[in-house]
């Protein structure tokens, strides 16, 4: 193929992505903005008003940054987890792979529409949060970044997720059972130094924790780990499940069955 129809290929995946999710709005955008409003309102007035300060900040503006990274994880993993199964179930990725289109420029298609959805509600949970905070972004720069990264990890993680998976239920399990406790145990509610030491050092395995607390540094520029130490780890993840996410496609996994 040439340079014009792989850029031709590829930008008919993201659209096709882009617009799967703005047609669903309802399903895909809408209820993560409702769940972020409860979160706000019942961590960060009520309990918050409780507990005061986290790292010298208010305890609603310290949760902000956790939150918001929590629903770009979800969302970016969730869509291109249910978008390429989708595909499989209904045998319209096979008409894919068996055409001229390079595989990476499929992965890369899909990793594309999943960051635009995780940004999306990134963004508008972003906005919710304006009206119980007034954040100021410390460091502008690496807080885009490490929410780009962030989605990219999360998109791969869901491409590979719906390559092993072999029935709906599948897609459901890692987010239940592996994203959400580690979500929920990544710093996005508290910091790990009121954590007793040994909880502190289990904690530190939590790939998430770096994430959280990099994105926290960027906006309130507090965090319990180093953030160029952060980057560095999830960069590695996203060259090490960008090429097992390549290989399990180039070797038709879940797909040639």
């Amino acid at each position: 193929m040439s340079m014009r129809q792989i850029w031709v290929a590829f930008f008919t995946i993201v659209t096709k992505e882009i617009r799967r999710f703005m047609r669903i709005w309802p399903q895909t955008l809408l209820p993560p903005s409702i769940t972020m409003t409860m979160y706000f309102i019942i961590f960060g007035n009520l309990i918050g008003a409780r507990v005061g300060e986290m790292d010298g900040v208010p305890y609603i503006d310290y949760i902000v940054p956790g939150l918001i990274m929590m629903s770009v994880i979800t969302n970016s993993y969730s869509n291109v987890a249910s978008s390429f199964f989708s595909n499989k179930f209904q045998r319209s990725v096979e008409e894919m792979v068996v055409s001229p289109m390079p595989d990476w420029v499929i992965l890369l298609g899909f990793i594309v529409g999943g960051v635009a959805r995780g940004l999306a509600v990134g963004a508008i949970v972003t906005g919710v949060s304006l009206f119980f905070t007034d954040v100021q972004v410390h460091h502008p720069f690496l807080t885009m970044l490490v929410v780009l990264m962030t989605a990219v990890l999360f998109s791969i993680g869901g491409f590979i997720n719906s390559l092993l998976a072999k029935k709906f239920d599948d897609i459901s399990i890692v987010p239940i059972f592996v994203l959400t406790p580690l979500t929920y145990l990544g710093g996005v509610f508290y910091s790990i130094h009121t954590l007793p030491e040994i909880w502190q050092n289990i904690s530190m395995i939590n790939p998430i924790l770096y994430m959280v607390n990099t994105f926290r540094y960027g906006i309130l520029g507090v965090s319990d780990i180093n953030a160029g130490g952060a980057i560095a780890a999830i960069s590695m993840f996203i060259v090490v499940f960008y090429i097992l996410a390549l290989w399990l496609l180039k070797r038709g996994q879940g797909i040639r069955s």
